[in-house]
């Protein structure tokens, strides 16, 4: 009988999701130093996997809350962009459906902009209703950053396709004509504000890197409008852009009279 190669061996466990398996009870009683170092691993990818599951779990209690008791719209809200120096504030409102499944989905913020990306396509494809609502550098600068996070988020909501029934929002107080659960750290706590979390994120900094290709010296693409020395640097020597934020420190010190 033709004893299995190594990457052989490594394809066969990709398939395979319980030690109960025959396959992998046979595995086991391979010797072979590669083999047992393919099986440590899977039991590592395992432990990974159910640990993702179980903060799932965690993350639908809320959603869960209000589900058994009837309530079918919940949406999550959410904003970035509060603290950058250029760019809007962006709010996002996404109403998941119950069967959602996306274990790994967290605070957009914890995520690499590869699996926000990822996650954010699987969030517009699977989701009940997504909206995006952005208020831009001179908006902020007029009604100051909370007032603005609060009217993107209100701009979101309003701007579902569905109207919710509750709402669950990080950490923020909104008058709405919906019921709303404030949650602080919300996108690290509620599936629906995680979502919400991902797909302002992805928005925002799409934008910013199309704002970087009309004022490429302030390096959009990199700091997404943070004030990073380089950016900092960038409006002292060319003054700043229609999207840099008037109001905010050092620009509303360098600039007193703009």
């Amino acid at each position: 009988m033709k004893v299995q190669t190594i990457a052989e061996i490594e394809q066969q466990l990709n398939g395979i999701k319980a030690e109960s398996d025959p396959i992998f009870q046979k595995l086991q009683q391979d010797e072979r130093k590669g083999v047992q170092h393919l099986i440590h691993k899977w039991h590592r990818k395992m432990e990974q996997e159910r640990q993702l599951q179980e903060k799932f779990l965690e993350m639908n209690v809320y959603e869960n809350k209000w589900r058994v008791q009837g309530y079918k719209y919940i949406a999550g809200v959410d904003e970035v962009g509060r603290g950058p120096l250029a760019g809007p504030v962006v709010a996002a409102a996404v109403i998941l459906p119950k069967d959602f499944y996306l274990p790994g989905i967290d605070d957009s913020k914890k995520l690499s902009e590869k699996k926000r990306t990822e996650y954010d396509e699987i969030i517009r494809s699977k989701a009940i209703a997504v909206s995006v609502a952005m208020i831009d550098a001179a908006e902020v600068d007029s009604i100051n950053i909370y007032e603005a996070t609060k009217k993107a988020m209100k701009a979101a909501i309003a701007s579902l396709t569905i109207n919710p029934e509750i709402l669950l929002v990080d950490a923020v107080k909104l008058e709405t004509p919906y019921i709303v659960e404030p949650i602080i750290k919300g996108d690290a706590k509620s599936v629906s504000i995680a979502a919400a979390s991902i797909v302002a994120k992805v928005a925002r900094d799409s934008l910013m890197i199309k704002l970087s290709a009309e004022f490429p010296e302030y390096g959009f693409e990199r700091n997404m409008g943070y004030g990073t020395k380089e950016h900092i640097l960038a409006i002292q020597k060319h003054d700043i852009t229609p999207y840099h934020r008037k109001s905010f420190a050092p620009i509303k010190d360098m600039f007193q009279e703009q």
